[in-house]
């Protein structure tokens, strides 16, 4: 599930973007070694001041999983005023029609490496589409994107293959570093949808987004994850149930359920469930 924060409503998802950061702070800081300035647990630097537009993708369980960032050329952005060296003495490329996509990151601790809703494929498609076609209706004609040659192949493997380069490869970090265009098209939006079998809107509204995460919020710091721990697969399939439960008989059955196959909850955190947020539930 795919949401867009910007300028106009990081407001209301502060803790989104805070979450953003951290796995920024993991994948370009950890894994892959770049020369990235880490405060807190986050990855910000000077071009996230600018109000940029993230392309943030969110598990079922309102985590954020994958995330992209999209700045205007025109002024200032990483190829033109970091990675100039890839330029290799050529101008930056500037236009209004053009946005520069950078940050590209998926939580490959958290994903599985299937290819299910919850892999790492599903997750890098479903960003890929979101940014697409997020760009194409702003009227956004090419994107130019600063990668590594891992995330090159991944492109070329979800049939997103970028049409051209620009510049030179060069060292960063641990990896090398190169700027690729790629085209806003519905054919290439349609490519990556018929590489993933994802038919369907990839956008959640708004308030549906701040209900699942806030939801997620309130679990994490509930008697029932209080050690923080990453939830094991029965353990998710338990809370989705109790989320999904319309009454209260709905809700006793599901801890009735926990009760015969598990002795993975205390009381207290059985007890902890029967009051967890249910960010799409229906009263009766």
């Amino acid at each position: 599930m795919i949401i867009v924060v910007d300028g106009l409503n990081r407001h209301q998802f502060s803790d989104v973007l805070d979450e953003m950061f951290e796995l920024r702070a993991r994948v370009f800081g950890e894994r892959l070694g770049w020369d990235v300035k880490i405060e807190d647990g986050k990855e910000i630097d000077e071009f996230d001041h600018l109000d940029p537009a993230y392309v943030i993708g969110l598990d079922d369980g309102g985590n954020v999983v994958a995330a992209v960032r999209a700045l205007q050329t025109t002024g200032p952005h990483m190829l033109s005023d970091v990675f100039s060296a890839i330029l290799d003495g050529e101008p930056p490329i500037r236009s209004a029609t053009m946005w520069e996509s950078t940050r590209f990151c998926v939580d490959t601790q958290r994903l599985n490496r299937g290819k299910d809703k919850n892999s790492v494929s599903y997750a890098t498609c479903e960003l890929m589409i979101g940014s697409l076609e997020y760009a194409k209706n702003a009227g956004i004609q090419d994107i130019i994107t600063v990668i590594d040659p891992i995330m090159d192949r991944v492109l070329k493997r979800s049939n997103c293959a970028p049409y051209d380069y620009v510049g030179k490869t060069v060292p960063m970090g641990k990896v090398s570093a190169l700027a690729a265009l790629l085209d806003c098209t519905d054919e290439r939006i349609d490519a990556i949808r018929d590489f993933a079998g994802i038919t369907t809107d990839v956008f959640l509204e708004e308030d549906k987004a701040l209900e699942l995460f806030n939801s997620k919020k309130q679990l994490d710091q509930s008697p029932a994850n209080r050690d923080h721990k990453p939830l094991t697969e029965l353990e998710k399939y338990f809370v989705e149930q109790m989320n999904a439960a319309r009454t209260e008989a709905e809700r006793q059955d599901v801890l009735r359920l926990i009760e015969t196959l598990t002795d993975t909850f205390t009381p207290e955190q059985k007890t902890a469930l029967l009051h967890t947020p249910r960010a799409f539930a229906h009263e009766a």
